[in-house]
């Protein structure tokens, strides 16, 4: 049986950024610190332009490669999920949405999290000093934001076509 490509739920550029372009920013990271440049470096770009570093403890190394498998985990999610939600589902667009919609919620919720901590865990100097930033802390909070922006932008429905989310008729359903 051949695999579905359509995907109602998730179409045009949303297909795109959340099936490929997130999964791959989100598993980057991973490697990163696994493999090269590693966890000590990984752990030193947390807050721009912070005094020379130190060799990392063992457990500081290992929090490290665990943090490193939570990128996997977060990118394996909806690569591998949104895919089994398309081709289990392929005629069925707003039982995708709806299960789409479960996660997007979640990980919008972290997206917040995430933005507020990566913030407020700058030293003050720097919160109000993007141009300071580096690279990491750019990603922590402005990519973030980003990714945040995406989710609110399909559950806006915003160029794609809404199955569930939007629809009255899914409220008077749970009510009865």
């Amino acid at each position: 049986m051949p695999v579905p490509t359509d995907f109602p739920a998730l179409p045009g550029l949303y297909k795109a950024f959340f099936l490929y372009i997130e999964p791959l920013s989100a598993i980057a990271p991973a490697f990163v610190i696994w493999f090269f440049p590693g966890p000590e470096w990984f752990h030193n770009q947390f807050i721009p332009l912070s005094a020379l570093s130190r060799p990392l403890d063992a457990r500081t190394t290992m929090a490290m490669w665990q943090l490193g498998n939570c990128y996997m985990l977060l990118g394996l999610i909806p690569s591998l999920v949104y895919r089994a939600i398309r081709d289990t589902l392929p005629n069925n667009p707003e039982a995708q949405e709806r299960i789409l919609g479960a996660s997007l919620t979640a990980f919008a919720l972290a997206d917040v999290i995430h933005m507020m901590v990566s913030w407020i865990g700058l030293p003050e100097d720097l919160r109000y000093s993007p141009a300071s930033w580096n690279p990491m802390t750019h990603g922590n909070i402005i990519y973030t934001a980003f990714l945040f922006g995406m989710r609110l932008a399909w559950f806006a429905g915003i160029g794609r076509t809404t199955y569930y989310y939007g629809k009255s008729s899914h409220k008077n359903q749970k009510s009865a």
